[in-house]
């Protein structure tokens, strides 16, 4: 039995790939009961997101992606045919029976299978329906198909991410991670946990409508602000701050270090462990406004200070002096970090098909409701009979004759 603060709520996760599986992974860690509704012999099309596989217990790869465990652990995975009659009932069943439904098909795809909002809360006035697409149900563009590279080229963020045009390797660069896909799974996650507190206080189910360019847009946060404010599209600054400096990444004698000055006080404490310290009455430099104006001026006096020591020196003398700074670390230094092994990011599942699956520790930590991680990312189908007998209550022949029908 599973606990968690959302242990009595079902999930119908009728999504793929990353940005709704991410939102059902999210519902799944705290503690909710996920059905994965897959299609019969390919399943989410991320199961197909590889190499890297997953590897069994005698080294071999497995043919599951790494990709589709990173977004889908806690879930079960069922195999249901929409386009078939038979597969529609089922979904319908389910639906019935589930306290929020989450989907990721393009508009009104759906509801050509009687699958859409208003049929389905017709059946569950309480059903919460979690639509996510790449541009929303309304404006000019919602027929459109949305994936997160392109989102994130439509919605700015390529315009403020990479180096500075006049600069070697300048130019539009995406993050180097899906952004615009996991804040939507973020913002569906939020959006969802609301719809339940006002179904709980007496209110009804409703219809959430979550967009990767919505979400995008909103957040470029104070880049949006700082344009809005002016009416001038900020420009890629690579790794600097828009509107703090000394703030970013600097050369060292080996490598490179990220300070991170967010107030003048911290400035004061950098320049005494650099050397510096007339820098702090210098009027081009005496507070953070100034540094921002003068931010090449000081790029000037401090870079050279930063490169006559080695990173690991100025990590800890900046780190006895209180300043905000660390290293560029690759992933096997971030999981090698005291401060990841003590908090646990990394732990691993057995996996059905043997051996182990390392993943990434949910960041939610709840004192009286902790998250639990106990169950691996599903083979493809693996809980179809579970699921239609206990839930639906469908006899061992009933099963037969669906899976012959092709519907499961």
């Amino acid at each position: 039995m599973k606990s968690g603060p959302l242990a009595q709520i079902r999930v119908l996760d009728l999504t793929r790939v990353l940005a709704g599986p991410w939102t059902g992974q999210n519902l799944a860690d705290l503690g909710a009961e996920v059905i994965k509704v897959e299609r019969p012999g390919k399943g989410d099309d991320s199961r197909a997101f590889g190499p890297p596989w997953l590897k069994d217990a005698a080294g071999k790869e497995t043919g599951e992606s790494a990709y589709f465990a990173c977004a889908n652990r806690g879930k079960k995975s069922v195999t249901v045919d929409l386009s078939r009659p038979e597969g529609q009932r089922l979904v319908r069943s389910l639906a019935a029976r589930s306290d929020v439904l989450l989907e990721n098909y393009k508009f009104a795809d759906l509801a050509r299978y009687g699958l859409g909002y208003e049929d389905l809360s017709a059946l569950n006035p309480g059903l919460i329906y979690c639509s996510v697409t790449g541009f929303g149900h309304s404006g000019p563009y919602r027929d459109r198909p949305g994936y997160d590279f392109m989102i994130q080229g439509m919605g700015g963020m390529m315009s403020i991410t990479g180096e500075r045009d006049d600069l070697p390797g300048g130019g539009p660069q995406k993050a180097g991670m899906p952004i615009a896909d996991i804040m939507t799974g973020m913002y569906a996650t939020i959006a969802i946990c609301a719809a339940l507190v006002h179904r709980g206080q007496g209110g009804k189910g409703q219809h959430l409508d979550l967009a990767l360019f919505d979400t995008q847009v909103a957040v470029l946060a104070n880049q949006a602000a700082n344009y809005l404010a002016t009416g001038v599209s900020p420009k890629r600054l690579g790794n600097a701050h828009p509107n703090i400096v000394p703030y970013g990444a600097y050369r060292t004698a080996d490598g490179a270090v990220i300070l991170a000055c967010g107030n003048d006080n911290l400035f004061g404490k950098f320049c005494a462990v650099a050397g510096c310290k007339e820098l702090v009455q210098d009027p081009r430099f005496a507070t953070n406004g100034k540094r921002v104006e003068n931010r090449g001026a000081l790029d000037a006096i401090i870079g050279p200070l930063l490169e006559q020591r080695t990173t690991r020196a100025w990590v800890d003398a900046l780190e006895a002096a209180g300043v905000p700074n660390g290293p560029i670390n690759t992933l096997e230094e971030v999981f090698r970090e005291p401060q990841a092994v003590a908090r646990g990011l990394k732990f691993e599942l057995p996996h059905p098909l043997g051996g182990r699956v390392s993943l990434v520790r949910s960041p939610m930590r709840f004192s009286a409701t902790p998250v639990e991680h106990t169950v691996p990312p599903p083979l493809l189908g693996q809980h179809t009979e579970e699921v239609l007998q206990g839930l639906l209550g469908c006899t061992p022949s009933e099963i037969e004759k669906l899976r012959a029908a092709g519907a499961i």
